[in-house]
């Protein structure tokens, strides 16, 4: 039997925001939130805030690529976050928020630099993945364990509602 995951992980603003989006999505076999793209290995969430690390909050998701093609998984990712904005996401500012596809194949390569092009202004980084370090637990379903806080209902909600989930 042919084994139809792939993973992909992605960066765009607060990793709550980017999980709650894609724990929704018809395809995600599983979403994780972490770090990549940083200078020291296993970094804490205090550190990553710090700014001093590299390291983006980004989500690991692995998903059923015969269920949910590549093209569609990206569009969310453009439509639920400002791919022109620089090290920002809405009240979210540093360079942990950063805009960022970290491909694990070729072929996430070229499309998510194909459909980048067709943005304009459009600052998002597309780089290989080297390692990806999982947040810590209490990161992880963050908006399924706190829907009714303050920032679920003011910044992750409304993206839910946007891509009618």
């Amino acid at each position: 039997m042919k084994n139809d995951n792939e993973v992909i992980v992605l960066g765009g603003g607060c990793f709550w925001c980017v999980e709650a989006v894609y724990q929704q999505v018809t395809g995600v076999v599983s979403v994780e939130p972490g770090y990549a793209g940083g200078t020291i290995a296993n970094p804490s969430y205090e550190q990553v805030c710090g700014g001093k690390t590299g390291h983006i909050e980004v989500v690991k998701i692995t998903y059923n690529s015969a269920l949910l093609s590549l093209s569609t998984l990206l569009e969310i990712f453009w439509k639920t976050h400002d791919p022109t904005s620089f090290d920002r996401q809405g009240n979210d500012v540093g360079s942990q928020y950063r805009s960022v596809v970290f491909y694990t194949t070729e072929n996430q390569k070229r499309e998510a630099e194909r459909e980048k092009q067709a943005i304009d202004g459009a600052v998002t980084e597309i780089r290989p993945l080297e390692i990806f370090y999982p947040a810590e637990a209490y990161h992880h379903d963050y908006y399924e364990r706190h829907k009714n806080e303050p920032y679920c209902q003011l910044v992750i909600a409304p993206k839910l509602r946007k891509l009618g989930l």
